[in-house]
């Protein structure tokens, strides 16, 4: 036998490893996927200066001033009045919900302060459950008013008004008024941490069976789809809440994140959005025909939850069809759920819609699973 270096031994091998590649679809999936999606994710979809950012307008009068200012605003393209003549009362039910980031309050005497030369007031309160999404914002809304009041007194020039006529601006930061990152960090780890651990343990439990040779026996023993189902992810529930508990003390004991909302509920969306995971996770094991593959198609799930659930960058700074992935995610509503209940102190009806979508996951990820099982080996 040659000891020494063979082109033709090397070239098998080269042919017998690509080949083999090859038929394991998933590793190539992953190989060619991956950089794909991180290359347009964070080249196209990331952003952290997020402009078109949904806005209330509460006002009484509608004079020129209002109008300048609102128009100022924008222009701007930082703001979006979606809701405009709306009660104090309805924009503090709207921030709650999260359906606004910016609430414009304008006050009734506005225009005849300015004219008395007064320095009038209007009051911008801010969702600062994520500070980034509105730092950018809540810096140009200063110049903008300002500038908007000039041009209505016929100040182009300058565009500068006397300093007892200017525009004193206050800036309510609501929930997190010191700017705490920890504040929307730590309640979004909830979710990612669940996310990651139970879609990956569950993924492993088919495959682990096929590779230690007992599904067979699994698969011998008198009981249905779902009754096989429910066995294997159950034990992961209870994981769940352990975790739940230590991540949710730790946020409270290490960082003093805030806790202002209804416990029971926030227990009972994390189960919603636990059964989730794991039956996504157990559609995951149907799939894979390895241990190693079922962790592939958890990192490849994991990759634009990550990314695109508003957890490390703003969900509003994303472009249009970024969002509409990210709609289509566990994780994005979720963590709306989890950061309104423990910071805005959100009651049922108000995150009723993004636990009904949670409910929908489960259903959907039920229905993917058992359409996956098999009763045989084949």
């Amino acid at each position: 036998m040659n000891k020494f270096f063979s082109l033709s031994r090397f070239w098998a091998m080269f042919t017998k490893e690509f080949i083999q590649a090859k038929r394991d679809r998933i590793t190539f999936a992953m190989i060619l996927g991956v950089p794909i999606i991180q290359l347009i994710l964070f080249g196209y979809a990331i952003n952290s200066d997020p402009h078109g950012l949904p806005t209330a307008l509460v006002y009484t009068s509608n004079d020129p001033y209002t109008r300048a200012i609102v128009t100022a605003l924008e222009v701007s393209d930082y703001y979006e009045f979606e809701y405009i003549g709306v009660s104090a009362k309805q924009a503090d039910s709207l921030m709650i919900k999260g359906d606004v980031t910016f609430v414009v309050t304008i006050p009734s005497d506005l225009s005849a302060r300015i004219q008395r030369k007064d320095k009038p007031s209007i009051l911008v309160s801010a969702d600062a459950t994520d500070p980034a999404a509105t730092s950018g914002a809540v810096t140009a809304l200063m110049n903008l008013a300002n500038e908007a009041l000039s041009r209505v007194n016929g100040e182009e020039a300058s565009l500068k008004l006397a300093q007892e006529q200017r525009l004193n601006i206050i800036v309510h930061r609501r929930y997190n008024p010191e700017g705490i990152s920890q504040y929307n960090t730590v309640p979004g780890l909830l979710g990612v941490i669940m996310q990651m651990t139970m879609v990956l343990m569950t993924s492993l439990s088919l495959t682990r069976e096929q590779e230690r040779g007992t599904m067979e026996n699994l698969l011998a023993m008198p009981a249905n789809a779902a009754e096989i189902m429910l066995g294997k992810i159950t034990p992961y529930l209870l994981l769940g809440a352990i975790q739940v508990t230590i991540i949710l003390s730790a946020g409270k004991l290490l960082f003093g994140v805030p806790f202002v909302g209804s416990l029971t509920l926030l227990l009972l969306s994390t189960m919603v959005f636990v059964l989730a995971l794991v039956l996504l996770g157990y559609f995951f094991s149907t799939i894979a025909k390895s241990q190693m593959q079922a962790m592939q198609l958890m990192i490849l799930s994991f990759l634009p939850s990550i990314l695109l659930s508003g957890f490390m960058f703003p969900f509003r700074g994303m472009p249009v069809w970024a969002q509409y992935i990210g709609e289509a995610l566990p994780l994005t509503h979720f963590i709306r759920i989890i950061r309104a209940v423990m910071l805005k102190g959100a009651q049922l009806p108000q995150v009723a819609g993004e636990l009904q979508v949670l409910f929908v996951f489960v259903i959907l990820f039920a229905l993917l699973a058992l359409s996956r099982s098999k009763r045989t080996l084949d």
